[in-house]
């Protein structure tokens, strides 16, 4: 029978706090080098403009330690907790939330979370968190914090579909979703979609989909090719950088699918704005 490994709520505490921190200061490098080739092909001159301009915004705030962008968005943790860890001396949801507390609050992060959605009153913390936990095989407890602005957020959406309308249908809902949305999500975007499951399980999809590096393709070839085919349509809607007109208006479109009943067809667009931010780690 294997070792119980142990891990104290502290370090959680502590990780948790730089990642929010080092997430909302660092632009991953998959990103910086989407926006430098999206540069190469953009044929409008303001969309040129504005990518390098995030170039340099990305630069400045690593160098610096200050936030990409002033919206530093709700928490949301994913946790894959090994089934051989023990959590010890507190409890694991509690110590993600003193960790997304402690990092917003140290790092001077704008603190963007209401208690009650209906009754409006900032929280003061950034807290709570929004955390997705998964149970996984080993020893180890990987986090990973990824800061969801609310403009992108707000324009993101979730359809059941008619099993009939297959494919076709599915291309339709994703690319009325970006043309609705229009510039309001801050272009260039990421548009993550799942396909399948349930109503809940399609909108996780969609969201762990905005966690693979930039343009990197799903293993199915052909659900490699959707994602291809939707990028080429999206980007020829004309949105493009800021939604000042040109051809990049995302960077990638990244699909995840599950198996679902045999009435129905979930889909779901769950679309990341130019500051596609994740940090993660393994304890």
């Amino acid at each position: 029978m294997p070792a119980i490994r142990t891990i104290d709520c502290s370090v959680i505490i502590s990780e948790v706090a730089r990642l929010c921190q080092e997430a909302n200061y660092r632009l991953g490098e998959d990103v910086i080098n989407s926006f430098k080739k999206s540069c190469e092909t953009e044929v409008s001159q303001s969309g040129k403009e504005i990518l390098n301009l995030l170039v340099e915004n990305a630069g400045i705030a690593a160098a610096e330690s200050i936030p990409m962008c002033q919206d530093t968005g709700v928490a949301v943790v994913f946790l894959e907790l090994g089934q051989d860890v023990h959590i010890i001396n507190g409890d694991l949801y509690e110590a993600v939330n003193q960790g997304v507390r402690k990092g917003y609050q140290e790092g001077f992060l704008r603190k963007s979370i209401v208690g009650h959605p209906l009754e409006r009153v900032n929280t003061g913390d950034n807290t709570p968190a929004v955390i997705h936990t998964k149970i996984v095989p080993g020893e180890q407890l990987k986090i990973t914090v990824a800061p969801k602005g609310g403009g992108s957020e707000n324009m993101s959406a979730l359809k059941m579909l008619k099993p009939a309308e297959g494919v076709e249908g599915v291309k339709k809902f994703v690319l009325d979703t970006v043309k609705n949305a229009g510039p309001n999500p801050c272009p260039p975007l990421i548009i993550g979609v799942g396909i399948g499951g349930t109503m809940e399980k399609c909108a996780m999809l969609a969201k762990e989909a905005l966690l693979r590096p930039v343009g990197e393709p799903h293993p199915l070839p052909d659900i490699a090719r959707l994602e291809q085919e939707l990028l080429e349509k999206i980007n020829k809607l004309g949105i493009g950088p800021s939604g000042l007109g040109g051809r990049t208006t995302a960077l990638a479109v990244h699909i995840e699918i599950f198996g679902c009943h045999i009435a129905s067809l979930p889909v779901a667009v769950n679309i990341n704005c130019h500051a596609a931010r994740h940090k993660s780690v393994v304890i």
